[in-house]
């Protein structure tokens, strides 16, 4: 059927998420989901949507849901923007922000989202290395002499990496590209990385996008939003009312809003997640890997002298899922997502038995 494909589709090299199989009694530790339920109040919220309303259409703006993340972050509703989840909300922002004469930057080791994005929108990007501890370099994002970007995308904390940036180091970057818009991605911040916005009223070109999918365990509810100066959401808005007016179903705003209601289940969840994330990082280590530091819900790690895609095989016939990526420069590191205390005890003693 390619014939009738178009000459965009052709050219797309899409994004491969990571593996759901079915295997009896998996240690699922390959796409970043969080170990602990939702807040019971959102189970609650959804299941009270299921009822004979399902007939009508949600609220097209999930005005309840704006309203409750304006006042959880002190912001203006009109400050917020909402969307099926972060993945949404960034091509959004690609379609709406970053398609520009210049290229958009962003590292060369980062969410591999982003360049799919860049070619599904034909727009240029500028690939940034980063350091040789695997970190981003504020200097790299500021201009030099003619060259400018047209965006910049920064995840922060990184992925793969789980390397997080100082607020300062977002700050020098956002402040010094005035004319581009900077989008800090940071579906992963609440597990130890400091958001970026405390800075969005300081500065109109910066814009924060988050999700429930991680720190508030409903990745199965396809929920993410973005923060920022009101003519960039007035942007977003435009494109998101020129693709599908209605992203978020009635069960979605429900369950996001009671989410945002429930702070104690949201920290001591996020508590958790981080406490195991140190205990797993000290353990890897003991066995002789190199771990990068970490402040996301997954440990970045490889061992000198195992290869990882071996390991990963070896993993995964016993049961255990991990995420390698089989790209340059990280072709022996492994992604290990933080799970209960239990399932990563059950890894470190697997892997002590294949280390040998």
């Amino acid at each position: 059927m390619s014939r009738y494909w178009s000459a965009v589709v052709h050219g797309l090299t899409p994004y491969v998420p990571g593996e759901q199989p079915k295997i009896d009694n998996l240690v699922k530790l390959n796409t970043n989901e969080h170990p602990y339920g939702p807040s019971p109040k959102a189970l609650q919220a959804i299941r009270m949507e299921v009822t004979d309303s399902l007939r009508l259409y949600p609220d097209p703006n999930a005005d309840r849901l704006k309203d409750a993340l304006a006042e959880r972050f002190s912001l203006d509703a009109r400050q917020v923007f909402v969307g099926n989840g972060s993945d949404e909300v960034l091509a959004h922002a690609f379609h709406a922000l970053l398609r520009h004469e210049r290229p958009v930057w962003f590292a060369d080791i980062t969410y591999s989202f982003y360049p799919v994005y860049c070619g599904l929108y034909g727009i240029e990007h500028r690939l940034i290395p980063l350091d040789e501890n695997y970190a981003i370099r504020p200097e790299d994002y500021l201009p030099n002499g003619e060259e400018r970007a047209g965006g910049i995308l920064i995840a922060n904390p990184n992925a793969p990496t789980g390397r997080p940036l100082p607020l300062a180091d977002i700050e020098r970057i956002v402040a010094g590209n005035p004319e581009a818009v900077v989008v800090v991605d940071e579906a992963y911040v609440d597990f130890g990385g400091e958001s970026a916005i405390a800075l969005i009223n300081r500065h109109p070109n910066l814009l924060v996008v988050q999700t429930f999918s991680k720190s508030r365990s409903l990745a199965g509810l396809r929920v993410g939003y973005a923060l920022g100066h009101e003519e960039l959401i007035a942007g977003l808005e435009r494109v998101k009312n020129s693709f599908n007016s209605y992203p978020l179903d009635r069960m979605a705003i429900a369950g996001a809003v009671a989410s945002v209601d429930d702070e104690p289940h949201f920290r001591e969840s996020c508590r958790r997640v981080i406490a195991t994330r140190e205990q797993l990082a000290s353990d890897l280590a003991a066995l002789g890997f190199q771990v990068l530091p970490s402040a996301a819900n997954f440990v970045f790690a490889r061992h000198p002298r195992h290869d990882a895609g071996e390991l990963a095989l070896a993993l995964r016939n016993r049961a255990i899922l991990v995420r390698h990526f089989k790209a340059p420069r990280i072709d022996q590191f492994l992604r290990i997502t933080v799970g209960t205390d239990a399932q990563c005890g059950q890894l470190v003693r697997v892997l002590a038995e294949l280390l040998g």
